[in-house]
């Protein structure tokens, strides 16, 4: 039987533990991705942030436990996770999926738990308010590796090794399921302030969606364009870890 402990130690990665830090960072992976996407921003970050990134199942190693199906679902479990650190503000960082995912994991720690993060960073997502209809996820396998290649955001190695790309279909097409199922249920807006970022050519989401997620905070809301596509964080590496630590040094309740 899987006690607490070892259950939040198989959803968080700890690459850098800064048991002293002010601030935590939940770094949340995109469709496909996985915690060690978010290594440099680990080793990136200065000393007053701690981050953690979430490892869903179905990948790394967890790919021998089933994935979970839909983003509400997903959002349950890092929220029940989440809440054993609480004992420091949370900094929430979702890229693409991640950011959807970040988004009803912030409005479960308000409404059920009377947590408000520090600050909710969505990047590369169209807001929850502005859906598009998609089906990557009813693909044959070839067709889900060239929506990867359009996208750059995974290694080429992977992507040419058909016994890698085999391993790691499954949980991409599970991921591409549940992010394009995703139905937003109009609620109160957030009350932490919402950061969007996004590619000024990125084929998943244009600048006025990235812009909408203005209509889901009550907070302040901030609104970054970036040169590149939809894994622009890539080549603004360095500018964005700055952003992240800014708004993780800023105290709570202000913008």
């Amino acid at each position: 039987m899987t006690t607490p402990a070892e259950y939040n130690r198989l959803w968080i990665r700890r690459y850098h533990p800064r048991p002293d830090a002010a601030v935590r960072v939940v770094c949340l992976p995109h469709a496909g991705g996985s915690a060690s996407f978010y290594q440099p921003v680990s080793a990136g970050l200065p000393a007053h942030v701690d981050v953690l990134a979430v490892q869903y199942p179905g990948r790394q190693d967890r790919r021998a436990e089933p994935c979970v199906p839909t983003i509400a679902e997903l959002a349950d479990h890092v929220t029940a996770v989440l809440l054993e650190w609480t004992d420091r503000p949370l900094v929430l960082f979702g890229h693409s999926m991640g950011a959807t995912l970040g988004f009803e994991v912030a409005r479960r720690l308000e409404r059920d738990h009377g947590v408000v993060p520090h600050a909710l960073f969505a990047s590369a997502r169209r807001a929850p308010s502005a859906p598009r209809t998609e089906v990557v996820h009813l693909r044959d396998d070839d067709g889900i590796v060239e929506e990867m290649k359009l996208l750059s955001g995974t290694d080429s190695a992977i992507l040419d090794d058909p016994e890698l790309i085999r391993m790691a279909l499954p949980a991409i097409r599970a991921d591409y399921r549940a992010a394009e199922t995703y139905v937003y249920e109009p609620g109160p807006a957030l009350h932490c302030p919402v950061w969007s970022l996004v590619g000024d050519d990125d084929p998943k989401v244009s600048v006025e969606e990235a812009r909408a997620w203005s209509r889901h905070t009550e907070g302040a809301f901030e609104f970054r364009v970036f040169k590149g596509g939809h894994f622009y964080l890539a080549a603004h590496q360095q500018e964005i870890l700055r952003l992240i630590a800014d708004r993780a040094a800023v105290p709570a309740g202000t913008a």
